[in-house]
This record gives structure tokens, sequence and C-alpha cells, in this order.
């Protein structure tokens, strides 16, 4: 072999080791089987037939967690699914430390969905997911911290009750707003009595005021196209016309002399 070929052998011996990592990846580094070491991003090389490698996407994940079927606290069968981001935060971990990280991290999410629906009741689901997307979010964190995985968030997307809950709980809304209006009704009927009492009252200490409303109200009648109208009669236009009455008969009832 001439010194010429074997210098040609050489620089393609070489050429074969650059390897090239995008700004998004890591390479991990295995010599003869050991874990040397990260490269990355950017060329590097690696001693070709003795170390190889293996990249890593360290940019934020989508994941949707499939529909689950679980029993709420209070024995409601409902359908929940949600999304989950995580990252990797150690490619080395995420690699050496757990076979499929991606498939670890769906499955620790999923079982830990149906958990915790089953530690809350149906009414806690629907209203508090802040604070259940919270408590799911701490839970999947920690367990993937030592894959060296970081979980960014988590949110319930869509919870499905069955049909029959859902009229049942449409006629309990019906009955709160229902009873709502009642309450909200007796209060005013309740202040309107106290105000009429009060003016009633007030009245009844100045008969001025009570004539003046009566000629109050023959105005506010006049006003309307009505073809009846009523007149009130001042009381004591009637209370006079009454003593008057019982005095006429009375005078009738003496004896002639």
């Amino acid at each position: 072999m001439s010194l010429f070929t074997l210098i040609i052998a050489v620089v393609v011996l070489l050429l074969t080791g650059i390897r090239v990592a995008q700004e998004y990846e890591r390479a991990l580094v295995f010599r003869l089987g050991r874990f040397t070491g990260l490269r990355g991003p950017g060329l590097y090389w690696i001693i070709p037939f003795i170390e190889r490698q293996q990249t890593i996407d360290i940019r934020t994940k989508t994941v949707d967690l499939e529909q689950q079927e679980t029993i709420t606290k209070d024995s409601v069968t409902i359908k929940v699914n949600a999304v989950l981001w995580f990252r990797v935060v150690n490619p080395a971990d995420a690699i050496i430390k757990v076979a499929n990280f991606n498939q670890a991290v769906y499955q620790l999410a999923v079982t830990a969905l149906r958990n915790i629906i089953g530690q809350n009741q149906l009414d806690e689901v629907l209203r508090g997911r802040q604070e259940i997307n919270a408590a799911l979010l701490h839970i999947v964190d920690a367990a993937t911290e030592n894959w060296g995985v970081k979980i960014e968030m988590v949110e319930i997307k869509d919870v499905e009750i069955p049909e029959s809950m859902q009229r049942a709980m449409a006629r309990e809304a019906e009955a709160i707003r229902e009873k709502r209006a009642r309450i909200i009704k007796a209060e005013a009927e309740l202040e309107a009595s106290i105000k009429l009492t009060q003016g009633a009252l007030e009245m009844e200490k100045s008969p001025i005021a009570l004539e003046l409303r009566r000629m109050q109200m023959l105005a506010e009648i006049g006003i309307d196209n009505n073809t009846t109208t009523v007149v009130l009669i001042p009381s004591e236009f009637t209370n006079a016309a009454k003593s008057f009455s019982q005095m006429v008969q009375q005078q009738g009832d003496k004896p002639t002399a």
C-alpha cells in the first residue's frame, strides 16, 4: 500500500467521525458502551467504530393524553382528556435512567390523571380545574425529575359527563335560579310593605297629606285614556254625611207632642 493511499484512508476515516447537532439537539456519546459526555450543538467529532452517539431533542413537546374513562369520588363515570407539555433538561438521565422517556412520561401522566379524578367529586372536577391541573403537574413533575424531564404544564382539555347527569344538573341549576328569583321577589315585597306602612303612618299624622295623595291619584288617572274615572270622596265628607243622616233619623224617631 502506497503512502498516498494510506493518507487517503486515514482522511476518510477521520471524516466519517464528523457529526453535526442542531441548536435544539444534544448528542450522548458512548465509548465502547460507556457514557463519555454530551456533544453539540454544532460540529463535533467521534472516534469511528469505537464511539457511537445518540441524539436527543431538548425542545418542549406537546402530548395529547387520550380520553380516559374514570369514576369520580361521588361515583359518577366521566371521560376526561388532557394536554401535557414537557422538555428534557438532562439528556443523560433521560436516555440512561429510563428506556423510553416519552412513553414513560405519557403513561405516568395518564395514571396520575385517573387517580386525581378519582379523589375529587364531580363538582370539584368541573369547577376546580385549575386546582386539579396544579396538583397533576406537581405529581407528574416530581416523578419525572429523576428522569431528567421537566413537566412545564398540564391542562385538562375536556370533561364529558353522561347525558342523564347533564339533565340532572340542568334541573338543579333551574331550581337554584327559581329559588333565587323567589327570594328576590319576597325581599322586594317585604321592602315595599315596609315603605307602604311608613307612608300610611305619615299620612295618618297629617290628614292634609292624605287628601293631597288622593288628588294626585286623580291626576294620574286623568293622564291615561280611561273610559271610567273613579272619584274618591274625602273621608271628612263621608263622615259628615253619615253624621247628618244619623241626626235626621233621630229627629224623625222623636214622638210628636
